[in-house]
């Protein structure tokens, strides 16, 4: 079951007031549902100056549907929680992710220490994290050092770079 939440506005207004100053004004967040449309399509995105670096789309849904019904061709005795589970890293490393896997993310992010949120299995809750002012640039360069970054899918690399080249590490 999806958590519910009191409004996108509401939700945005938290997520930019969690930037890093020099992400501010630069870095938006966007999402959108079409409740005209069957089962309430919707997409969300992660802007930079006004450019889409990243989607989370419905159709992605579909995707995952799809995989999700491949898997239990294979094995009908595995529960739906165990295929969303086994299927995740691939969705993870692809970037297959919907609209609602990105409004889950925000909601898990905002009860989540930024250390936990830092070392979260889940990447768009990393992106949140290293996005996030009360990610130093101490723990900045320490991630850089470290060049772990460097095994996450390239689409969240994309996000630790441009927090290390806003903040000139």
């Amino acid at each position: 079951m999806r958590d519910h939440y009191k409004s996108w506005g509401s939700l945005k207004a938290r997520l930019e007031r969690h930037l890093a100053d020099s992400l501010k004004g630069k870095i938006t967040y966007f999402y959108t549902s079409y409740h005209k449309v069957h089962n309430v399509y919707g997409r969300a995105s992660i802007r930079l100056n006004g450019q889409e670096l990243i989607c989370f789309s419905w159709i992605n849904t579909r995707y995952q549907d799809i995989d999700i019904g491949v898997e239990y061709k294979k094995d009908k005795s595995i529960t739906y929680e165990a295929l969303v589970d086994k299927l995740r890293e691939k969705w993870n490393a692809n970037n297959v992710l919907s609209e609602y896997d990105f409004l889950a993310a925000v909601q898990k992010f905002f009860k989540l220490t930024i250390k936990e949120a830092q070392a979260s299995d889940d990447n768009i809750i990393k992106i949140l994290a290293v996005l996030d002012k009360r990610t130093g640039k101490r723990t900045l360069q320490k991630m850089k050092d470290s060049e772990e970054y460097l095994n996450y899918p390239q689409w969240v690399q994309d996000f630790y770079k441009i927090r290390f080249d806003a903040d000139g590490i």
